[in-house]
């Protein structure tokens, strides 16, 4: 009766059957993978929700790509990061996930490739195979920090490759694209003619506070300017990347507005390809038109109100960092892998037993809650993740019970 493609396993596994039956019980627990922004006590602006009263949102006047006044206001962010993209570059969704999914549909036929790095977020995994579409993992390596394989990268794409997917900075990694690796992911996309997908969600929260380029809007190394003499590179805008590139992000993370949804794709790179990606993307969205009306007209005042809920986050996580290393740094068995953004942190502790085992003994004996590594598809065990954004307090507590296990 049922389609082979939702044909999941869907009875809970160990862990989150140990987390039902621990929260049935009423007992506390400190939860350190919340990666809701609405639920860590950020304070937000009731002008936000004001921007939602717009008395255009009555009329239904849609457009596929988004209504104009929102398409500006994203390419309004990317100026502000130095990249120029024009209104017609993007389509809105209501999500990153929604875009995702259009993209699958406008590159993949069913049993074709998509190449995600490992670790990663989980989710990609669900959205590939609603729209059959076949995720081939390739590594990221950890040497004094992350780093793609591109060797590994490249021995995994094959004839029914379609897509080399991105996200910078990695959800739960923290690690940004490096600029070399953003030349040779393009050279590889255009030799092998895949397009180049990135994720951007988490892009604002550097922890170092430098902002790194959009490949909505980064040239290839080999074709920006040449510096003079003790003056750096230039990394914004210059043409673009040349392969077809595809960037998402929205305001579930820049805004901190997930219940919000609204997100986007822009669409660079060689302009032919761009135009007709473009024109079908087109086609695809106006088959949905699912944006919301009211979020759309808002979305200019929302964007412009994000630097006080991303000032909150960045020192709510910054806060978490260094007590997280306070306490890291009385003992040693457990050791915080480097990180570059975004809201979470990779813990590297004795593989003694599996993840799973040790995240469930932590709820059931200690009342906290962290991610086993494989959820993330890391290689082995011996690796837990944490959100940064939990309250302070709970994070502090919940961080002392981890430790104190080892």
């Amino acid at each position: 009766m049922f389609a082979s493609r939702t044909g999941w396993a869907l009875e809970p596994n160990r862990f989150s059957a140990a987390l039902e039956r621990h929260r049935a019980s009423g007992r506390e627990a400190l939860d350190l993978t919340e990666s809701s922004p609405t639920r860590c006590g950020f304070a937000y602006d009731p002008s936000l929700l004001a921007a939602l009263g717009n008395a255009r949102g009555l009329a239904y006047d849609p457009h596929p790509k988004g209504l104009r006044v929102a398409r500006e206001a994203v390419c309004g962010y990317y100026r502000q990061r130095g990249a120029e993209i024009d209104p017609e570059q993007v389509i809105l969704t209501a999500s990153t996930s929604e875009g995702y999914s259009f993209l699958f549909r406008l590159l993949c036929d069913p049993g074709d490739e998509v190449l995600v790095p490992a670790p990663s977020y989980p989710l990609f995994e669900f959205l590939a195979s609603i729209q059959d579409v076949k995720l081939v993992p390739y590594p990221l390596i950890y040497d004094h920090g992350w780093q793609i394989d591109l060797h590994g990268l490249s021995e995994a794409l094959a004839a029914r490759t379609r897509a080399i997917l991105v996200v910078h900075p990695n959800n739960p990694t923290g690690s940004f694209v490096k600029p070399a690796e953003m030349d040779a992911l393009d050279a590889l996309c255009r030799e092998r003619q895949v397009a180049l997908v990135a994720d951007e969600v988490f892009l604002d929260y550097a922890h170092d506070g430098v902002e790194r380029p959009s490949f909505a809007g980064v040239a290839p190394a080999s074709r920006r300017p040449e510096t003079r003499a003790g003056r750096p590179r230039d990394s914004r805008r210059d043409g673009g990347v040349t392969a077809l590139t595809f960037t998402l992000s929205g305001i579930s993370k820049i805004c901190a507005l997930p219940q919000m949804k609204l997100a986007w794709v822009v669409a660079s790179g060689a302009p032919e390809p761009a135009r007709e990606a473009l024109a079908r993307l087109e086609v695809i969205a106006d088959t949905y038109l699912s944006v919301s009306t009211p979020v759309q007209l808002a979305l200019p005042e929302f964007l412009a109100l994000r630097d006080e809920l991303q000032q909150q986050v960045k020192e709510r996580v910054a806060a978490n960092l260094a007590e997280l290393d306070r306490q890291l740094a009385k003992q040693q068995p457990v050791r915080r892998l480097d990180a570059e953004g975004g809201w979470y942190a990779v813990l590297r502790v004795p593989a003694t037993r599996p993840d799973e085992d040790l995240a469930i003994e932590l709820l059931e004996r200690h009342s906290v809650i962290v991610h086993p590594g494989h959820f993330y598809d890391f290689p082995g065990e011996g690796y837990l993740v944490v959100s940064l954004i939990t309250s302070a307090e709970v994070f502090a507590e919940g961080v002392k019970r981890v430790l104190g296990c080892f």
